[in-house]
């Protein structure tokens, strides 16, 4: 039997939430580990339990894209899924570029909650079918930036103290993050730039003026 999928819950509304925890804690795939109603309650979870799933209502307060934004800097391995009502193709193309994983409208059944839950956690990402083609539309226009700008600041910044030569440990105290996190990062740079290693990736960082 595999490892259940480690989730937490950040939603403002009530009955909704209720609903949410219901269909969660139904399955014996999910292993729910919190649950709050901000942003700022939602990045204290997923510090504390590193989940593998989170999922974050797009309007609760301090703003489910902020929560997002932090959630994916402090935790890499975290995967985000958003939860709304909303349509929007803004939205949608915000979501994604804050580090989201999924984009759910609420009304899911709990039996589709928990497969999409699965599947993100697997790697994929997901959204809410009549939405994809948005999602579509954003990756087909041309990409001018090259993939060093891809990088958050944060990646960045781990970047930079490899082209200079440090360890993930060392990385990892110096910016105050421990050595699993700054692997995560390393992973998430890797597939950016397109390079199998630290060590292309450190080449990489030094021909653009990234380090010492």
């Amino acid at each position: 039997m595999t490892d259940a999928i480690r989730v937490i819950v950040a939603d403002d509304h009530p009955l909704y939430l209720e609903g949410l925890l219901t269909s969660l804690r139904a399955s014996p795939e999910i292993a729910l580990q919190g649950q709050s109603t901000t942003a700022a309650g939602a990045l204290r979870l997923a510090r504390e339990h590193l989940p593998d799933v989170a999922l974050l209502d797009i309007t609760m307060p301090g703003g489910g894209l902020e929560a997002a934004r932090q959630i994916s800097a402090a935790c890499p391995a975290t995967k985000i899924v958003m939860l709304t009502a909303s349509e929007d193709e803004d939205d949608v193309v915000a979501s994604l570029k804050a580090g989201a994983s999924g984009y759910i409208l609420k009304g899911v059944t709990g039996r589709e909650l928990v497969g999409i839950v699965r599947s993100v956690a697997a790697g994929e990402v997901y959204v809410a079918p009549r939405l994809a083609w948005l999602l579509l539309r954003e990756l087909s226009r041309p990409r001018k930036r090259g993939p060093l700008e891809e990088l958050t600041t944060r990646e960045r910044e781990v970047l930079e103290l490899v082209a200079n030569g440090l360890s993930n440990q060392a990385i990892g105290d110096q910016l105050g993050l421990a050595e699993k996190t700054i692997k995560h990062y390393m992973t998430n740079i890797l597939a950016k730039l397109h390079v199998r290693s630290r060590v292309e990736a450190a080449l990489l960082a030094q021909k653009a003026g990234i380090g010492e």
